[in-house]
């Protein structure tokens, strides 16, 4: 029985599949460690970098968003610290690396053993996300299923293309991204709350429920 779990856990696919497993437990033990900043104390943090700030906002949030860090934290976060306009810009450029790179790991290290496993209703599955449009990206990124990062991951795995796939992630992160960005600039500065930049948010939103609306509606007509 152990030597067969042995040559089980050498097949190169097994093999990947498991260090992915083994990142993504890292990941999560490392949320449950690391201590959570005073959202009050974030501008000073951004002060001695100069104009090196936009730059680390975005490596650094596309690195925490790999890591699991939910992206919702990070936007108050970088709203606090850069306003909501900036904060939000920042946070979609991040939002937009993370979502590449935690594809790319998860197509490295999960796709062939999904594929080698995947059966009947699943195989329908992995068909659907394989000749998923970008509607299709943005209605499972709003749907609560999971964190941003986990999702990149998970859409590795499967047959999905990666332009519609960035694509809808920057859009459907998109409304959120400029509401919760407000949401950190107000907490620093309570008196000073831009409306304005909260309307390309609402804005988003609409855009966001009419572009879901119309891609469920062509499902239903495609299945009829």
């Amino acid at each position: 029985m152990i030597g067969r779990v042995r040559r089980l856990l050498w097949r190169p696919s097994v093999a990947r599949f498991t260090v992915l497993l083994l990142l993504l437990g890292l990941c999560g033990l490392g949320l449950l460690l690391l201590p959570r900043p005073d959202v009050a104390e974030l501008p000073r943090l951004a002060d001695g970098l100069g104009p090196l700030a936009p730059v680390a906002a975005i490596g650094v949030g596309a690195l925490l968003l790999v890591a699991l860090v939910p992206r919702t934290a990070i936007t108050v976060a970088w709203g606090a610290i850069f306003g909501p306009l900036s904060g939000a810009g920042y946070t979609l450029a991040a939002a937009l690396l993370a979502a590449g790179a935690g594809f790319a790991v998860g197509r490295l290290l999960g796709r062939e053993f999904v594929a080698e496993r995947v059966r009947g209703r699943l195989a329908r599955l992995d068909r659907w996300f394989a000749r998923q449009s970008l509607l299709g990206v943005i209605t499972v990124r709003l749907i609560p299923l999971g964190g941003f990062g986990l999702i990149s991951y998970g859409y590795g795995t499967t047959g999905a293309r990666l332009g519609p796939f960035l694509l809808g992630s920057v859009l459907a992160a998109t409304p959120s991204a400029f509401g919760y960005a407000a949401v950190g600039a107000a907490v620093v500065s309570p008196t000073g709350i831009n409306w304005l930049a909260v309307s390309p948010g609402a804005l988003g939103l609409v855009a966001t429920a009419v572009l879901a609306a119309r891609w469920w509606r062509a499902e239903r007509v495609g299945a009829a």
